[in-house]
């Protein structure tokens, strides 16, 4: 790999991670012009807190690892995988990542002003189910799954893979909460989407 390829897959992961969180800002701005009030940005809770706090390291090392990695860092789990900087990785990455993006804007396109970060037990929104959320509960943690993926390909270190980790365990946490609460106010509606749907995958594909 050239030093101009590396400088290529940093800038990819870099930018992503800044575009994708700014992103989020921008929405979650968006959606409190349109309902007056926040959207839930702030945590409620241990757990909720405890999440912000996973996710927060996630987005840390998404922008700031491209810049600390070498081929031979200070620190293992920044060490690039020389067998894994292959022309197919550096495409699929920027497929997935790219990808990945255009869908999470489809997502929040289909949302509209019942978009949420998080859980606020006293208030009662819409029940979304169209669009990707036809066949899948949580499609935006999907596609922020998928586009870490893409930086992992970039950028192979034990660190992309631990954040990716982190990432999974943290929305899978998260989307079981948001499941009991949307079960408690949406009752019987949300009990039979619940069993024609998959967390993050079709139920087809994969059973949750």
């Amino acid at each position: 790999m050239t030093a101009e390829e590396l400088i290529l897959r940093r800038a990819i992961v870099f930018l992503s991670g800044v575009i994708y969180w700014a992103g989020v800002w921008l929405q979650a701005r968006r959606i409190r012009k349109r309902i007056g009030r926040s959207p839930n940005v702030k945590p409620r809770g241990t757990k909720e807190k405890l999440l912000w706090a996973g996710w927060f390291l996630v987005v840390i090392v998404w922008v700031v690892q491209p810049w600390m990695i070498r081929h031979d860092p200070i620190f293992p789990a920044l060490r690039l995988t020389d067998d894994l900087l292959t022309p197919l990785g550096l495409s699929l990455g920027i497929f997935l990542i790219g990808g990945g993006y255009a869908a999470t804007l489809w997502c929040y396109s289909v949302m509209g002003s019942a978009w949420r970060m998080g859980i606020n037990e006293k208030e009662k929104n819409s029940l979304v189910t169209q669009g990707p959320y036809r066949s899948i509960r949580h499609p935006i943690y999907l596609f922020q799954i998928i586009m870490l993926a893409g930086a992992a390909l970039l950028l192979p270190t034990l660190l992309s893979l631990l954040i990716l980790l982190l990432h999974l365990i943290c929305v899978l946490i998260k989307a079981a909460d948001e499941e009991s609460y949307l079960l408690t106010v949406h009752g019987q509606q949300y009990s039979d989407y619940l069993s024609r749907t998959g967390r993050l995958f079709p139920k087809l594909l994969r059973r949750t």
